[in-house]
């Protein structure tokens, strides 16, 4: 079953040849969209569209940074004799034959020992040719696939945990909705009682009202006292968001919008109430839905 993922996530993976190391860096944050910011070394512009395009086949949403470290090894593989420092040492060796004649004469074995007289070559010494290159170039492809596999299972994993949360929110407003619903509020003796007293309130302020005015406030306090559709409403965006979830995949903007319903059912559901008990499930039911969209947000 394919999950949810969150937007926010960090990935690294190393590599390196004989001659170059190499770090993959890659980190994802909230966004609209998909937007990638890239940073490749010089001359490696050639890798641009290849990530890009290996980055937008995983990623639909989020701000992604991804950068790629260069550096030279210092052990290249390829070695040299620094003639200069030995040089000097066999003219340093001769001079004190000369002084110290008892001495052994310096064998060629332990100078080449002495630090520094063997060393790795330069970066201008160690070359490579074209397949050396392109071979490199194949290498860090193979890195970048596995820094945002890496990336991808983070924010999956994070996404897990997210829809996890989600779900438990889902859970109560779903119970708070079937509270609504239980109040003694929305029974319907409790409903005409409330009506009539409305109702006589009106034509008490306005006794000369005309028969279709009187309907046309009649059925005004009707929709004022009936929170069945938004009841109603709430409960199928509970559905709604729940498939979402299950679904997986890109959900984050559907899921937003349900959460937006919510808000606007809650809200309806909090005007309408002429009722303590239901204006504080209303109450509760905005605190939740808050939370929901506030976690939504994360989702890519």
């Amino acid at each position: 079953m394919v999950s949810v993922a969150s937007m926010t996530g960090y990935a690294r993976a190393e590599g390196r040849d004989s001659l170059t190391s190499w770090v993959w860096e890659a980190k994802s944050v909230n966004g609209r969209g998909f937007d990638l910011r890239l940073r490749l070394p010089s001359g490696h512009d050639g890798l641009d569209v290849p990530v890009r395009e290996a980055a937008a086949r995983r990623i639909a949403r989020g701000n992604v940074q991804l950068s790629l470290t260069l550096s030279r090894q210092s052990e290249t593989g390829e070695m040299r004799i620094n003639t200069a420092l030995l040089t000097r040492l066999v003219d340093l060796c001769r001079d004190w034959q000369a002084v110290r004649p008892e001495l052994a004469p310096a064998r060629l074995d332990g100078l080449l020992a002495l630090r520094g007289v063997i060393e790795p070559a330069t970066e201008a010494e160690a070359t490579e040719d074209e397949a050396g290159r392109e071979t490199r170039i194949t290498a860090l492809k193979a890195s970048l696939e596995t820094v945002l596999d890496q990336l991808v299972a983070m924010r999956h994993d994070e996404g897990a945990r997210i829809g996890a949360v989600l779900k438990s929110q889902l859970d109560e407003i779903a119970a708070l909705t079937a509270r609504a619903g239980a109040c003694a509020a929305l029974r319907p003796e409790a409903i005409r009682e409330r009506f009539s007293q409305q109702l006589a309130t009106v034509l008490d302020a306005a006794p000369g009202l005309t028969e279709e005015r009187v309907a046309q406030e009649v059925a005004l306090l009707l929709v004022k006292v009936d929170v069945r559709e938004e009841l109603d409403r709430l409960a199928a965006h509970v559905a709604a968001a729940g498939a979402l979830l299950d679904q997986g995949g890109v959900v984050g903007r559907k899921l937003d919008f349900l959460a937006q319903e919510f808000n606007r059912e809650a809200n309806t559901l909090c005007s309408k109430s002429a009722d303590v008990e239901l204006t504080r499930i209303g109450l509760d039911l905005k605190a939740v839905i808050d939370q929901f969209k506030e976690q939504v947000q994360n989702i890519e």
